[in-house]
């Protein structure tokens, strides 16, 4: 369904994506010319994680979209795009990297590393290599790599990754739970429930991570001052 106008939510990194400043709080960016969704015009997305997708920095905004000429499942496109809000998200992202490496705790073969816990509750820098050097479990290091990377750069991608790693890590344990119940003789006949059980792990737990991600940034856009 298309909308005329829609408050909706924008990533950028210190500029816009063609290199100029971003707006002023309250200013209307318009865009003169041709609107085609993923080629011309303002961008924007409904849900945080789904701006998320399509991130090239850790810079929020909450914007306000007028003349929207289309719509798909993840993103608009317009021809006038307000900032109304903006953080610099790079540690809620960090943080929401961190949670997700902990939601497949259960998964390791061995408890937690006390120095991988503390890494992942506090954040703490100085504790990040000890961290990776401890985190050796295949089933999580996917999502440790990745909220490693989220104390650099690339805060977004880490998310990301995160979130992916742990669906996948749960929705593996989901698989393995499902086909090792029924034995060996009936392996081929558990290969479908198995699939079953592994893509509904990996919607839920997907799900719950990107809507914990969207409360995350909900919280924090709740006392955000109007300036960036």
């Amino acid at each position: 369904m298309k909308h005329l106008t829609l408050t909706a939510w924008h990533f950028t990194g210190n500029t816009l994506r063609d290199g100029r400043p971003i707006p002023p709080i309250g200013e209307t960016l318009v865009h003169d010319g041709r609107v085609v969704i993923c080629k011309a015009g303002l961008h924007a997305s409904i849900r945080p994680a789904d701006a998320l997708v399509h991130a090239p920095g850790p810079i929020l905004h909450r914007v306000r979209c007028e003349e929207i000429v289309d719509e798909e499942a993840d993103k608009l496109v317009c021809r006038r795009r307000t900032i109304l809000a903006s953080i610099d998200a790079t540690q809620l992202l960090r943080r929401f990297a961190a949670s997700q490496a902990l939601t497949v705790e259960h998964l390791w073969q061995a408890p937690m590393p006390d120095v991988v816990r503390e890494y992942l509750t506090t954040l703490d820098d100085g504790l990040r290599d000890a961290a990776r050097a401890s985190a050796m479990d295949a089933s999580v290091i996917a999502a440790m790599d990745a909220t490693m990377d989220a104390a650099r750069a690339s805060a977004m991608d880490a998310a990301r990754d995160a979130a992916r790693a742990a669906a996948r890590a749960a929705a593996m344990d989901a698989t393995w739970a499902a086909t090792s119940a029924t034995g060996a003789a009936t392996w081929a006949a558990s290969r479908a429930s198995a699939r079953a059980a592994m893509d509904a792990a990996w919607a839920a737990t997907t799900a719950a991570a990107w809507a914990d991600f969207d409360r995350r940034v909900g919280e924090a856009f709740a006392d955000t001052p109007t300036s960036y």
